[in-house]
């Protein structure tokens, strides 16, 4: 295997569990040394154990100002340098009240946007400034979700989490624009459905997963898997995509591109 990312110090908020810590497994198998941040003591744990040896997990909650900050002040400790962030973190705000605009609640709509956006911003912010303290430039990569963009409304309608993922777009391409000069890469990563632990309520329905069989037709028409996004994970934040910043990549299995058949009633 080629090593894509050898020497690279790379930091992963949200990277014990899913797509995170796939992304670091994949990220390790190309050369890297990576920091990633988990909520989750347990999972933490068993993350650091994965691994073996080029990877250090710390527990925090992503909206704290002080986690990406930390995570990063530890990468550049422990690994001498920082070359990136991918911030992966988030998670459905339905158990809070987020959903259909006539039902969403303002707890629903606040918790939502703090743990994908605000959580966001500071990691993003973090990685800013140490890389342009550094003077090094580097990559930031963010998860988007196709939701951003291309609605399923009978399976998937929750407003404020669509609201998030939309503005994650607006925010990345803006930042890309502005910190360009400092040769600071920033770009999305729009997954469909894809079997994570807050996919659960999705991929145990059997209506939604008849659904997906049509709205998500590659490889079979089936539900995603972490590891289906690590390659594209690998070449943004590798040198291969040294002149890519901006843009939106949809790892989607087809979703954007089908319509998706209901069952008939």
């Amino acid at each position: 295997m080629q090593d894509w990312l050898s020497g690279k110090r790379l930091v992963i908020i949200g990277g014990t569990t899913g797509l995170g810590l796939s992304a670091a497994k994949a990220f390790v198998a190309h050369g890297a040394r990576v920091i990633v941040v988990g909520r989750n003591p347990e999972s933490c744990a068993a993350a650091e154990q994965a691994l073996e040896g080029q990877g250090i997990a710390l527990s925090g909650d992503a909206a704290d100002p002080a986690t990406a900050t930390g995570a990063i002040a530890r990468c550049r400790t422990e690994w001498g340098g920082f070359d990136g962030l991918y911030h992966v973190a988030g998670g459905s705000g339905r158990r809070f009240g987020d959903g259909p605009l006539h039902e969403l609640t303002l707890e629903g709509w606040n918790k939502t946007f703090e743990l994908n956006l605000t959580s966001l911003m500071l990691s993003n912010q973090a990685a800013v400034r140490a890389l342009r303290e550094q003077g090094t430039g580097g990559a930031i990569l963010n998860m988007g979700s196709v939701l951003g963009y291309s609605p399923s409304p009978r399976h998937f309608a929750t407003h404020a989490y669509a609201a998030t993922k939309g503005a994650i777009i607006g925010f990345t391409r803006s930042l890309a624009a502005y910190y360009a000069s400092d040769n600071i890469r920033i770009n999305v990563l729009a997954p469909a459905l894809v079997e994570t632990p807050m996919a659960q309520r999705a991929a145990n329905d059997d209506i939604i997963q008849a659904f997906i069989r049509t709205k998500q037709p590659l490889a079979g028409g089936r539900i995603g898997q972490p590891d289906d996004l690590d390659g594209a994970a690998v070449y943004f934040m590798s040198d291969y995509a040294r002149f890519t910043t901006g843009q939106v990549l949809s790892v989607d299995g087809g979703w954007d591109v089908s319509e998706g058949q209901y069952p008939a009633n």
